[in-house]
């Protein structure tokens, strides 16, 4: 008998032979499906051929005496169509399972190697390029060899003035931080009134005040300070100085590869840096003043800033350009709300906010014990069950319903990540902003936008010229 799953058959009962005649039909309708497809036109002939054939010797009959004598040799031609046609059939079947295979293992080592270079990228946009740590050996030597006698800044006087326009800058890259200054300064339209306080590490304070102390900022003034001066800073009062020192976030960093967190930007070494959490103890670093300016050293500033200090926040502590144009600002972007506190607490959808270039309240900040804020989220997230690292969802967290919007012209954001931003949104920003990891001074900048920063960097002065420091 003829079966589907078997295409040789027998007509040793003659009352079976319609039931054989039905089943080739059923069969080559279901062939003919796909054979166009396929571009089997030669089979796709034959099989209509041989189709026609047995149906006209069908032709209704309901038994098999009421068939043409030559209805076998028919049915013996259209199994033979058939066995040819599923022998391609299973050929093809065959090779396309093959290909979905291979398809699933191309792209299983397409994104292997996309992670490995994602995280080559990641080390290599925070690796200190040659060229800046030759700066930086060159400042140190000559600030050790210089004479004590101008080791010190003019107008100290202003760097408790609350009247006037202070700046928080905490960097351990010199010339990042020489751009915030110029450019800052380039389009102040009363500098004197603009006080610069720059906080360092250890290792990079005295090639940070050499930089200054040979190129002054004018009738600005500056202050520049290294982490080690703020004793009270310390993992007895900073949470996240605590956990900085725990075996946990140790292991976090520095375990075996195996243990890589799903991200590699996670163990970005800034992480594990004071001087990117310093942000949250603007109070305690700035006593005497009443508001000051946060800006990252990836910024640079194309207007004047002096109206920032006359917005009126409203009672807010943090004034800051919302981020709710992209998909990926929303609060649920870095909060993990499958955490109960965090659902309970906060709105999923709510705007994120740029870090960059904020302006904070800090009598505000004082009134409402924001620090306090800071420190009891930190406590509740050791584990890292909130969120994972960095400042942004700290941030997020300790300001939620205390962030004023600043208009979007204020500050622009995505010159280190986002290849297509249109040069007019560029020109007209006040502070456009190299947020990402294709900083203005590395090689994987983009060169489209390195300019912009570029016009800030004095190349003929001696240090940078003598580290082959170029445009």
């Amino acid at each position: 008998m003829i079966t589907r799953s078997n295409t040789s058959y027998s007509t040793t009962s003659r009352d079976n032979t319609i039931l054989i005649i039905k089943d080739q039909l059923r069969r080559a309708k279901r062939y003919i499906r796909f054979l166009p497809s396929r571009g089997n036109h030669g089979f796709l002939k034959d099989l209509r051929r041989r189709m026609g054939d047995i149906q006209q010797a069908l032709s209704g009959a309901a038994v098999d005496k009421k068939l043409p004598k030559n209805v076998h040799d028919k049915i013996r031609a259209m199994e033979s169509i058939l066995t040819k046609i599923k022998q391609v059939h299973d050929n093809c079947a065959a090779a396309l399972d093959k290909l979905q295979t291979d398809l699933h293992s191309t792209e299983n080592q397409l994104e292997a190697k996309k992670q490995e270079a994602n995280y080559v990228a990641q080390i290599a946009a925070k690796a200190l390029p040659k060229r800046l740590h030759c700066l930086a050996l060159r400042l140190t030597n000559e600030y050790y060899s210089s004479s004590s006698n101008i080791r010190h800044f003019p107008s100290e006087d202003k760097l408790e003035d609350p009247k006037l326009h202070h700046y928080a800058l905490f960097s351990d890259n010199v010339l990042a931080a020489a751009v915030v200054v110029n450019s800052t300064l380039v389009h102040a339209k009363k500098p004197e009134n603009h006080v610069f306080h720059i906080v360092t590490d250890k290792l990079n304070y005295a090639a940070m005040r050499m930089w200054f102390l040979a190129n002054p900022p004018g009738k600005a003034a500056i202050q520049v300070q290294k982490i080690e001066e703020f004793t009270w800073l310390n993992s007895s009062y900073s949470p996240v100085l605590k956990q900085l020192e725990s075996h946990f976030m140790i292991n976090y960093y520095f375990n075996t590869l195996q243990n890589k967190p799903e991200n590699p930007k996670f163990r970005n070494p800034k992480y594990l840096s004071i001087l990117n959490h310093l942000r949250f103890y603007l109070p305690e670093i700035f006593p005497r003043l009443n508001k000051v300016l946060f800006v990252d050293d990836d910024i640079v500033v194309q207007q004047d800033l002096s109206p920032l200090w006359s917005i009126d926040l409203k009672g807010k502590v943090n004034g800051a350009v919302q981020t709710c144009g992209e998909v990926f600002h929303r609060f649920d972007r870095y909060l993990n709300f499958s955490n109960p506190l965090i659902a309970k607490n906060f709105d999923r959808r709510a705007c994120g906010w740029a870090y960059g270039m904020n302006m904070f309240d800090l009598s505000e900040w004082r009134r409402q014990n924001i620090t306090d804020v800071y420190h009891y989220w930190q406590q509740q997230n050791e584990h890292r069950l909130l969120w994972k690292l960095g400042t942004l969802p700290a941030g997020l967290v300790t300001f939620w319903n205390r962030t004023f919007p600043l208009d979007r012209s204020w500050h622009l954001l995505g010159l280190g990540y986002k290849p297509n931003l249109n040069p007019k949104d560029i020109e007209r920003a006040a502070v456009i902003h190299y947020n990402g990891n294709l900083k203005p001074w590395l090689e994987v900048g983009l060169p489209k936008y390195r300019k912009y920063w570029s016009k800030y960097v004095n190349f003929d002065q001696a240090s940078i010229r003598e580290c082959n420091i170029h445009p």
